[in-house]
């Protein structure tokens, strides 16, 4: 059995050498690893070196493990040699088959090769950015890449994370009236990364002429991004300096507020409300005006055993402020959506609270103001400021 292993893992080995791999297969396993059924095996390339990739195959999972060449070809071997009776190699030039009889002779086949091409050797598939590196001058400036369009390394996470935001963005501005996408607004924009992003998507993948303007309290930050909006050559992309409430212009058409602290969230959300804007979408970060609330009034119900520890509590307020924020936005006619996403490696999870364009009939806005006045009464809140904000409250 040994020599027959042997020479199925010299083939191999020669159809690596000789860029002729199709795939390996092994098969009728009857060894002591629980519920293993199949290895598959194929050739990869990571970081331009070759290796083995190898899938194991259970009843209920599949694991992949990567090996270096002369550690495959091993662990080939020895996987022949504890269970599978029955392996197959495919390459250009021929197959061959391995196989263990009932009678306990062994034996191994060259066949006419059935394949023509061998796969690629990537080793995930090309994700489909939504934003492409190259030729990008406002990445450059940025620095996520360099002058040829290659992400820096130290930069791949906050290159996911922009293509992150801006795929569940084009989501959302797919469901909204994109017709009436006019204009965008980016609350506390920070140094742009996003901005600079979903503009380069609205125009040069949807074919918009929508105005995106930055709103960023550091007058440092302003300049600098308007530097790289202009080197850019992104005319319809300002930045201005300013908080939240200063902002006056009632003409948003599309509203985006991500970490806005407390109540700074709230804020973004009337401002979206004053301008009827089709698309609001925010990003909450803080909530300490529900929870002060919540602390100071310690009202009696069946969640107090959870509410006097404090990391309960601060998950509470959470999910009580932005239930109030999507019944708010219900009431004023939005269909609202409250959904958790993974943003990068330092904010792992997110709560996304989105607000598109709809209607609501008197009915159902008796039913809110209901429902947010027992939440209210039940959780000894006296207030929610986007309800003192929108005069829901007095």
């Amino acid at each position: 059995m040994k020599n027959q292993i042997a020479q199925f893992c010299e083939q191999i080995q020669q159809s690596v050498e000789q860029k002729s791999l199709v795939k390996v297969s092994l098969g009728n396993y009857q060894g002591n690893e629980p519920a293993l059924k199949n290895i598959y095996i194929r050739l990869v390339l990571i970081k331009n070196i070759e290796k083995l990739a190898f899938t194991f195959r259970y009843k209920t999972k599949d694991i992949v493990k990567n090996f270096d060449l002369t550690e495959g070809y091993k662990s080939i071997a020895e996987w022949l040699e504890e269970g599978f009776k029955v392996a197959t190699l495919m390459s250009t030039e021929s197959d061959w088959q391995y196989e263990v009889l009932k009678n306990g002779k062994v034996m191994l086949k060259q066949k006419t090769a059935s394949a023509k091409a061998t796969p690629s050797l990537e080793h995930d598939k090309e994700k489909k950015r939504l934003i492409k590196p190259a030729e990008k001058a406002y990445l450059v400036d940025l620095k996520i890449t360099d002058e040829q369009g290659n992400v820096f390394k130290n930069a791949q996470d906050k290159y996911r994370q922009i293509n992150h935001y801006v795929e569940i963005l084009s989501s959302l501005i797919k469901d909204s009236a994109i017709e009436k996408l006019h204009k965008v607004v980016d609350m506390g924009s920070g140094k742009g990364y996003l901005t600079f992003a979903l503009y380069d998507y609205l125009h040069n993948t949807l074919g918009l002429k929508t105005q995106v303007q930055g709103v960023e309290y550091r007058q440092d930050m302003v300049d600098l991004c308007n530097q790289f909006a202009q080197n850019a050559s992104f005319d319809g992309l300002s930045f201005t300096q300013g908080t939240i409430l200063d902002y006056e212009q009632k003409d948003i058409s599309m509203l985006i507020a991500l970490h806005a602290c407390d109540t700074a969230t709230d804020d973004a959300i009337f401002k979206g409300l004053q301008s009827d804007a089709e698309l609001i979408v925010v990003a909450p970060c803080c909530h300490k005006q529900i929870r002060r609330e919540i602390e100071k009034n310690k009202a009696q119900n069946e969640l107090k055993f959870l509410t006097k520890y404090g990391i309960f509590l601060e998950r509470q307020a959470e999910m009580v402020t932005d239930g109030i924020r999507a019944l708010i936005l219900e009431y004023f006619g939005y269909k609202t959506k409250v959904f958790e996403f993974i943003s990068d490696a330092h904010t792992p999870k997110n709560v996304l609270v989105v607000g598109i364009k709809s209607g609501i009939n008197p009915k159902r806005q008796e039913e809110i103001l209901q429902e947010i006045a027992q939440t209210k009464a039940y959780f000894g809140i006296d207030y929610h400021h986007l309800e003192r904000l929108t005069q829901l409250s007095k």
